[in-house]
Protein backbone atom coordinates (compact mmCIF):
# COMPACT_ATOMS: atom_id res chain seq x y z
CA UNK A 1 0.00 0.00 0.00
CA UNK A 2 1.16 3.42 -1.09
CA UNK A 3 0.60 6.42 1.03
CA UNK A 4 1.21 9.62 0.00
CA UNK A 5 0.35 12.96 1.21
CA UNK A 6 -0.90 15.60 -1.58
CA UNK A 7 -3.80 17.56 -1.90
CA UNK A 8 -4.69 16.90 -5.69
CA UNK A 9 -4.18 13.18 -5.46
CA UNK A 10 -7.73 12.44 -4.97
CA UNK A 11 -9.38 15.48 -7.59
CA UNK A 12 -6.91 14.06 -9.57
CA UNK A 13 -7.95 10.18 -9.34
CA UNK A 14 -11.64 10.99 -9.41
CA UNK A 15 -10.79 13.12 -12.78
CA UNK A 16 -9.95 9.83 -14.25
CA UNK A 17 -12.84 8.69 -13.72
CA UNK A 18 -15.11 11.27 -14.95
CA UNK A 19 -13.36 10.64 -18.57
CA UNK A 20 -15.16 6.87 -18.30
CA UNK A 21 -18.14 8.13 -17.77
CA UNK A 22 -18.22 10.16 -20.36
CA UNK A 23 -17.32 7.24 -22.75
CA UNK A 24 -20.83 6.80 -24.52
CA UNK A 25 -23.83 8.57 -22.90
CA UNK A 26 -22.15 11.79 -22.87
CA UNK A 27 -23.56 12.80 -26.68
CA UNK A 28 -26.73 10.75 -26.11
CA UNK A 29 -28.70 14.13 -26.32
CA UNK A 30 -27.11 14.36 -29.68
CA UNK A 31 -28.74 11.04 -30.70
CA UNK A 32 -32.13 12.77 -32.46
CA UNK A 33 -29.53 14.97 -34.29
CA UNK A 34 -27.77 13.20 -35.61
CA UNK A 35 -29.80 10.47 -37.15
CA UNK A 36 -31.24 13.44 -39.24
CA UNK A 37 -27.83 14.54 -40.42
CA UNK A 38 -27.47 10.31 -41.31
CA UNK A 39 -31.09 9.44 -42.40
CA UNK A 40 -29.54 6.58 -43.97
CA UNK A 41 -28.54 4.86 -40.83
CA UNK A 42 -30.93 2.56 -39.18
CA UNK A 43 -32.02 3.01 -35.45
CA UNK A 44 -29.86 0.34 -34.34
CA UNK A 45 -26.81 2.16 -36.24
CA UNK A 46 -27.45 5.45 -34.83
CA UNK A 47 -27.68 3.71 -31.07
CA UNK A 48 -24.29 2.11 -32.05
CA UNK A 49 -22.57 5.31 -31.72
CA UNK A 50 -23.22 5.45 -27.73
CA UNK A 51 -22.57 1.47 -27.28
CA UNK A 52 -19.36 0.75 -30.38
CA UNK A 53 -16.79 2.19 -27.39
CA UNK A 54 -17.57 -1.14 -25.60
CA UNK A 55 -16.02 -3.04 -27.66
CA UNK A 56 -12.45 -1.60 -27.98
CA UNK A 57 -12.88 -1.23 -24.35
CA UNK A 58 -13.12 -4.64 -23.12
CA UNK A 59 -10.04 -6.15 -24.93
CA UNK A 60 -7.97 -2.68 -23.71
CA UNK A 61 -9.05 -3.25 -19.98
CA UNK A 62 -7.14 -6.65 -19.72
CA UNK A 63 -4.18 -4.91 -22.35
CA UNK A 64 -4.11 -2.49 -18.51
CA UNK A 65 -4.07 -5.12 -16.50
CA UNK A 66 -0.61 -6.36 -18.42
CA UNK A 67 0.70 -2.89 -19.06
CA UNK A 68 0.65 -2.28 -15.33
CA UNK A 69 3.54 -5.15 -14.93
CA UNK A 70 5.59 -3.06 -17.45
CA UNK A 71 5.25 0.45 -16.98
CA UNK A 72 3.99 2.73 -14.01
CA UNK A 73 0.33 3.61 -14.01
CA UNK A 74 1.01 7.62 -14.74
CA UNK A 75 2.78 6.59 -18.29
CA UNK A 76 -0.49 4.52 -18.61
CA UNK A 77 -3.19 6.78 -17.74
CA UNK A 78 -1.04 9.73 -19.95
CA UNK A 79 -1.03 7.41 -22.93
CA UNK A 80 -5.18 6.42 -22.22
CA UNK A 81 -6.00 9.69 -22.21
CA UNK A 82 -4.19 10.84 -25.73
CA UNK A 83 -6.10 8.08 -27.57
CA UNK A 84 -9.06 9.26 -25.24
CA UNK A 85 -8.32 12.81 -27.08
CA UNK A 86 -8.52 11.44 -30.28
CA UNK A 87 -11.81 9.37 -30.17
CA UNK A 88 -13.27 12.13 -28.76
CA UNK A 89 -13.29 14.80 -30.99
CA UNK A 90 -12.57 13.34 -34.45
CA UNK A 91 -16.04 11.88 -34.69
CA UNK A 92 -17.14 15.25 -36.04
CA UNK A 93 -15.33 15.47 -38.91
CA UNK A 94 -16.05 12.02 -40.33
CA UNK A 95 -18.41 12.63 -43.33
CA UNK A 96 -20.10 8.77 -43.10
CA UNK A 97 -21.75 7.27 -40.15
CA UNK A 98 -18.87 3.84 -40.76
CA UNK A 99 -16.17 6.38 -39.90
CA UNK A 100 -18.01 8.25 -37.08
CA UNK A 101 -18.66 4.87 -35.56
CA UNK A 102 -14.59 4.14 -35.73
CA UNK A 103 -13.56 7.06 -34.29
CA UNK A 104 -15.73 6.01 -31.33
CA UNK A 105 -14.25 2.87 -31.64
CA UNK A 106 -10.64 4.36 -31.00
CA UNK A 107 -12.38 6.77 -27.89
CA UNK A 108 -13.47 3.05 -26.25
CA UNK A 109 -9.57 2.19 -26.59
CA UNK A 110 -8.22 5.06 -24.66
CA UNK A 111 -11.42 4.28 -22.29
CA UNK A 112 -10.34 0.65 -21.95
CA UNK A 113 -6.90 1.48 -20.46
CA UNK A 114 -8.13 4.76 -18.57
CA UNK A 115 -10.95 2.77 -16.36
CA UNK A 116 -9.13 -0.18 -14.51
CA UNK A 117 -6.78 2.73 -13.78
CA UNK A 118 -9.25 5.04 -12.17
CA UNK A 119 -10.67 2.36 -9.64
CA UNK A 120 -7.56 0.71 -8.85
CA UNK A 121 -5.47 3.83 -8.27
CA UNK A 122 -8.32 4.12 -5.44
CA UNK A 123 -7.16 0.78 -3.90
CA UNK A 124 -3.17 1.89 -4.16
CA UNK A 125 -3.60 4.87 -2.01
CA UNK A 126 -6.14 4.57 0.09
CA UNK A 127 -7.29 2.27 2.87
CA UNK A 128 -10.48 1.57 5.28
CA UNK A 129 -13.52 3.65 5.40
CA UNK A 130 -11.28 6.28 3.87
CA UNK A 131 -11.25 3.75 0.50
CA UNK A 132 -14.46 3.20 0.61
CA UNK A 133 -15.42 7.24 0.80
CA UNK A 134 -13.61 7.45 -2.73
CA UNK A 135 -15.15 5.04 -4.30
CA UNK A 136 -18.25 6.59 -3.22
CA UNK A 137 -16.82 10.12 -4.33
CA UNK A 138 -15.35 8.29 -7.34
CA UNK A 139 -18.56 7.14 -8.47
CA UNK A 140 -20.50 10.78 -7.18
CA UNK A 141 -18.13 13.36 -9.06
CA UNK A 142 -18.09 10.99 -12.31
CA UNK A 143 -21.57 11.59 -12.13
CA UNK A 144 -21.66 15.13 -11.89
CA UNK A 145 -18.99 15.46 -14.45
CA UNK A 146 -21.47 13.27 -16.61
CA UNK A 147 -24.37 15.82 -15.60
CA UNK A 148 -22.78 19.25 -16.71
CA UNK A 149 -21.24 16.88 -20.14
CA UNK A 150 -24.86 15.83 -20.99
CA UNK A 151 -26.51 19.14 -20.35
CA UNK A 152 -23.64 20.95 -22.91
CA UNK A 153 -24.19 18.25 -25.36
CA UNK A 154 -27.68 18.93 -25.41
CA UNK A 155 -27.61 22.57 -25.72
CA UNK A 156 -24.41 22.06 -28.32
CA UNK A 157 -26.87 19.45 -30.31
CA UNK A 158 -29.14 22.50 -31.37
CA UNK A 159 -26.73 24.11 -33.29
CA UNK A 160 -25.11 20.91 -35.14
CA UNK A 161 -24.57 17.54 -34.92
CA UNK A 162 -20.96 17.78 -34.43
CA UNK A 163 -20.51 20.26 -31.52
CA UNK A 164 -21.40 17.79 -28.99
CA UNK A 165 -18.38 16.03 -29.40
CA UNK A 166 -16.32 18.61 -28.20
CA UNK A 167 -17.30 17.51 -24.59
CA UNK A 168 -14.08 15.41 -24.79
CA UNK A 169 -11.95 17.86 -24.41
CA UNK A 170 -12.32 17.64 -20.82
CA UNK A 171 -9.78 14.99 -21.45
CA UNK A 172 -6.93 17.18 -22.08
CA UNK A 173 -8.17 19.35 -18.41
CA UNK A 174 -7.64 15.37 -16.90
CA UNK A 175 -4.24 14.87 -18.75
CA UNK A 176 -2.80 18.08 -17.10
CA UNK A 177 -4.10 17.18 -13.82
CA UNK A 178 -2.42 13.70 -14.11
CA UNK A 179 1.05 15.39 -15.67
CA UNK A 180 1.23 17.59 -12.78
CA UNK A 181 -0.49 15.50 -9.27
CA UNK A 182 -0.52 11.76 -10.53
CA UNK A 183 3.07 9.88 -8.53
CA UNK A 184 4.91 8.01 -10.69
CA UNK A 185 4.65 5.32 -8.60
CA UNK A 186 6.20 2.18 -8.86
CA UNK A 187 5.75 -0.98 -11.98
CA UNK A 188 2.80 -3.49 -9.78
CA UNK A 189 4.27 -6.93 -9.61
CA UNK A 190 3.13 -9.86 -7.75
CA UNK A 191 5.19 -10.97 -4.37
CA UNK A 192 8.38 -13.41 -6.38
CA UNK A 193 7.77 -16.10 -3.61
CA UNK A 194 3.89 -16.16 -4.24
CA UNK A 195 2.02 -19.09 -6.42
CA UNK A 196 0.28 -17.76 -9.38
CA UNK A 197 -3.21 -17.22 -7.92
CA UNK A 198 -6.38 -17.59 -10.13
CA UNK A 199 -9.29 -14.77 -9.88
CA UNK A 200 -11.66 -16.27 -7.50
CA UNK A 201 -15.34 -17.60 -8.94
CA UNK A 202 -17.09 -14.58 -6.94
CA UNK A 203 -15.13 -11.80 -9.22
CA UNK A 204 -17.11 -13.13 -11.91
CA UNK A 205 -20.38 -13.46 -10.52
CA UNK A 206 -20.66 -10.13 -9.31
CA UNK A 207 -19.09 -8.87 -12.98
CA UNK A 208 -22.16 -10.63 -14.23
CA UNK A 209 -24.30 -8.90 -12.35
CA UNK A 210 -22.96 -5.15 -13.14
CA UNK A 211 -23.09 -6.25 -16.62
CA UNK A 212 -26.57 -7.03 -16.24
CA UNK A 213 -27.37 -3.70 -14.70
CA UNK A 214 -25.70 -2.01 -16.94
CA UNK A 215 -27.61 -3.76 -19.85
CA UNK A 216 -30.61 -2.20 -18.25
CA UNK A 217 -29.16 1.49 -17.17
CA UNK A 218 -28.30 2.15 -20.56
CA UNK A 219 -31.36 1.66 -21.70
CA UNK A 220 -32.24 5.40 -20.68
CA UNK A 221 -28.92 6.26 -22.93
CA UNK A 222 -29.45 5.26 -25.49
CA UNK A 223 -33.77 5.34 -25.86
CA UNK A 224 -34.31 8.76 -24.08
CA UNK A 225 -33.59 10.92 -26.98
CA UNK A 226 -35.66 8.83 -29.37
CA UNK A 227 -37.86 7.81 -26.63
CA UNK A 228 -39.03 11.91 -26.36
CA UNK A 229 -39.15 12.40 -29.98
CA UNK A 230 -41.38 9.43 -30.34
CA UNK A 231 -43.99 10.77 -27.40
CA UNK A 232 -43.72 13.98 -28.96
CA UNK A 233 -42.14 15.51 -25.40
CA UNK A 234 -39.44 17.42 -26.34
CA UNK A 235 -36.17 17.51 -28.93
CA UNK A 236 -32.32 17.29 -27.81
CA UNK A 237 -32.39 19.95 -25.51
CA UNK A 238 -34.79 18.18 -23.27
CA UNK A 239 -33.24 14.91 -23.68
CA UNK A 240 -29.91 16.20 -22.46
CA UNK A 241 -31.64 17.83 -19.16
CA UNK A 242 -33.26 14.39 -18.64
CA UNK A 243 -30.44 12.21 -18.81
CA UNK A 244 -28.56 14.59 -16.23
CA UNK A 245 -31.35 13.33 -14.29
CA UNK A 246 -29.93 9.99 -14.26
CA UNK A 247 -26.51 11.22 -13.42
CA UNK A 248 -27.98 13.56 -10.59
CA UNK A 249 -29.56 10.74 -8.42
CA UNK A 250 -26.08 8.63 -8.69
CA UNK A 251 -24.36 11.52 -7.70
CA UNK A 252 -26.66 12.10 -4.88
CA UNK A 253 -26.13 8.20 -3.70
CA UNK A 254 -22.69 7.90 -3.90
CA UNK A 255 -21.52 10.92 -2.02
CA UNK A 256 -23.39 9.05 0.62
CA UNK A 257 -22.81 5.85 0.10
CA UNK A 258 -21.38 4.94 3.77
CA UNK A 259 -24.62 6.40 4.93
CA UNK A 260 -26.87 4.49 3.03
CA UNK A 261 -25.09 1.08 3.60
CA UNK A 262 -24.87 1.30 7.46
CA UNK A 263 -28.53 2.16 7.10
CA UNK A 264 -29.93 -0.75 4.61
CA UNK A 265 -26.58 -2.92 5.52
CA UNK A 266 -26.89 -6.70 3.38
CA UNK A 267 -30.47 -5.24 1.96
CA UNK A 268 -29.15 -2.30 -0.01
CA UNK A 269 -28.59 -4.40 -3.50
CA UNK A 270 -32.66 -5.59 -3.21
CA UNK A 271 -33.97 -2.06 -2.55
CA UNK A 272 -32.06 -0.76 -5.54
CA UNK A 273 -32.94 -3.06 -7.47
CA UNK A 274 -36.67 -2.62 -6.68
CA UNK A 275 -36.01 1.21 -6.89
CA UNK A 276 -34.87 0.70 -10.67
CA UNK A 277 -37.99 -1.65 -11.06
CA UNK A 278 -40.14 0.70 -10.19
CA UNK A 279 -38.71 3.26 -12.15
CA UNK A 280 -38.70 1.43 -15.32
CA UNK A 281 -42.21 0.60 -14.61
CA UNK A 282 -43.62 4.28 -14.59
CA UNK A 283 -41.11 4.96 -17.26
CA UNK A 284 -43.50 2.54 -19.61
CA UNK A 285 -46.98 4.74 -19.28
CA UNK A 286 -46.22 7.98 -18.03
CA UNK A 287 -46.94 11.50 -20.20
CA UNK A 288 -45.05 13.42 -17.77
CA UNK A 289 -42.05 14.82 -18.54
CA UNK A 290 -41.81 15.55 -14.51
CA UNK A 291 -42.31 11.75 -13.65
CA UNK A 292 -39.89 10.57 -16.47
CA UNK A 293 -37.19 12.86 -14.65
CA UNK A 294 -37.81 11.30 -10.95
CA UNK A 295 -38.26 7.77 -12.40
CA UNK A 296 -34.70 8.11 -14.54
CA UNK A 297 -33.16 9.96 -11.28
CA UNK A 298 -33.98 6.73 -8.69
CA UNK A 299 -32.30 4.63 -12.16
CA UNK A 300 -29.40 6.98 -11.11
CA UNK A 301 -29.56 6.84 -7.93
CA UNK A 302 -30.05 2.61 -7.67
CA UNK A 303 -27.03 2.47 -10.16
CA UNK A 304 -24.85 5.16 -8.37
CA UNK A 305 -24.87 2.16 -5.01
CA UNK A 306 -25.07 -0.77 -7.08
CA UNK A 307 -21.27 -0.28 -8.81
CA UNK A 308 -19.68 1.12 -5.80
CA UNK A 309 -20.80 -2.06 -3.96
CA UNK A 310 -20.59 -4.43 -6.33
CA UNK A 311 -16.97 -3.71 -7.45
CA UNK A 312 -15.84 -3.19 -3.52
CA UNK A 313 -17.32 -6.56 -3.23
CA UNK A 314 -15.31 -7.88 -6.14
CA UNK A 315 -12.28 -5.81 -4.96
CA UNK A 316 -12.34 -7.62 -1.44
CA UNK A 317 -12.32 -11.40 -2.96
CA UNK A 318 -8.94 -10.69 -4.61
CA UNK A 319 -4.77 -10.20 -2.90
CA UNK A 320 -3.75 -5.83 -3.69
CA UNK A 321 -1.53 -7.07 -6.91
CA UNK A 322 -5.08 -8.99 -8.37
CA UNK A 323 -6.64 -5.44 -8.22
CA UNK A 324 -6.21 -4.54 -12.13
CA UNK A 325 -7.07 -7.79 -13.46
CA UNK A 326 -10.25 -8.15 -11.58
CA UNK A 327 -11.18 -4.63 -12.66
CA UNK A 328 -10.92 -5.95 -15.80
CA UNK A 329 -12.84 -8.86 -15.56
CA UNK A 330 -15.52 -6.64 -14.12
CA UNK A 331 -15.18 -3.82 -16.76
CA UNK A 332 -15.57 -6.39 -19.32
CA UNK A 333 -18.97 -7.49 -18.04
CA UNK A 334 -20.12 -4.13 -17.67
CA UNK A 335 -19.17 -2.88 -21.35
CA UNK A 336 -20.87 -6.12 -22.95
CA UNK A 337 -23.77 -5.13 -21.16
CA UNK A 338 -23.57 -1.45 -22.35
CA UNK A 339 -23.04 -2.55 -25.69
CA UNK A 340 -25.71 -5.58 -26.21
CA UNK A 341 -28.66 -3.16 -24.44
CA UNK A 342 -29.84 -2.01 -27.55
CA UNK A 343 -28.90 -5.32 -29.61
CA UNK A 344 -30.92 -7.32 -26.77
CA UNK A 345 -33.59 -4.91 -26.24
CA UNK A 346 -34.02 -3.92 -29.98
CA UNK A 347 -34.68 -7.39 -30.88
CA UNK A 348 -36.87 -8.55 -28.12
CA UNK A 349 -38.83 -5.45 -29.14
CA UNK A 350 -38.63 -7.37 -33.13
CA UNK A 351 -39.64 -10.70 -31.80
CA UNK A 352 -42.90 -9.30 -29.73
CA UNK A 353 -43.79 -6.88 -33.03
CA UNK A 354 -43.63 -4.22 -30.48
CA UNK A 355 -41.61 -0.45 -32.22
CA UNK A 356 -42.44 1.63 -28.77
CA UNK A 357 -39.60 2.42 -26.57
CA UNK A 358 -41.90 2.05 -23.42
CA UNK A 359 -42.75 -1.41 -24.18
CA UNK A 360 -38.58 -2.08 -23.50
CA UNK A 361 -38.80 -0.20 -19.79
CA UNK A 362 -41.85 -2.43 -18.99
CA UNK A 363 -39.30 -5.27 -20.16
CA UNK A 364 -36.64 -4.26 -18.11
CA UNK A 365 -39.02 -3.07 -15.63
CA UNK A 366 -40.20 -6.96 -15.18
CA UNK A 367 -36.69 -8.22 -15.04
CA UNK A 368 -35.27 -6.33 -12.68
CA UNK A 369 -38.18 -6.72 -10.21
CA UNK A 370 -37.91 -9.81 -10.34
CA UNK A 371 -34.04 -9.83 -9.69
CA UNK A 372 -35.04 -7.62 -6.46
CA UNK A 373 -37.26 -10.45 -5.38
CA UNK A 374 -34.41 -13.37 -6.21
CA UNK A 375 -31.85 -11.52 -4.62
CA UNK A 376 -33.60 -10.33 -1.32
CA UNK A 377 -34.46 -13.71 -0.06
CA UNK A 378 -30.64 -14.45 -1.02
CA UNK A 379 -29.57 -12.00 1.43
CA UNK A 380 -32.32 -11.81 4.35
CA UNK A 381 -30.54 -14.39 6.36
CA UNK A 382 -26.93 -13.45 5.72
CA UNK A 383 -25.21 -11.55 8.51
CA UNK A 384 -24.72 -7.60 7.54
CA UNK A 385 -20.92 -6.84 7.47
CA UNK A 386 -20.06 -2.77 6.08
CA UNK A 387 -17.55 -2.74 3.14
CA UNK A 388 -15.07 -0.39 5.05
CA UNK A 389 -15.03 -2.89 8.10
CA UNK A 390 -13.94 -5.58 5.32
CA UNK A 391 -11.34 -3.33 3.86
CA UNK A 392 -10.04 -2.52 7.23
CA UNK A 393 -9.82 -6.15 8.19
CA UNK A 394 -7.77 -6.83 4.76
CA UNK A 395 -5.68 -4.15 4.80
CA UNK A 396 -4.13 -5.26 8.46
Amino acid sequence: MIFIKNKMLKPTIISISMATVMAGAAISPALGVIAKAFPEASSTMIKLILTAPALTIIPFTFLTSYLTTKFSKRTIVLFGLLIYLIGGIGPQFMPTIELLVLFRLVLGAGVGILMPLSESLIYDYFTGIERTKMMGYNAGFSNFGGIVTMLLAGGLATFGWQLPFNVYLLGLVIFVLVFFYLPKGGIQQPPQNEKKLKIPLAVYGYSLAMGVIMLAYYAVATNIALYLEQTNLGGPALAGVVVSFVTIGGMVTSLLLVQIESILTQFLIPVMLLAMGISFSVMSFTNSVLLLMISVCFIGFAQGALFPVLTMKTLNTVKLHQTDKAIAVSTAFIFSGQFLSPLVLDSICKLANQTAIRFQFGVLSVGVLISAVIVFFFVKDRPSTLLHEQTEKKSD
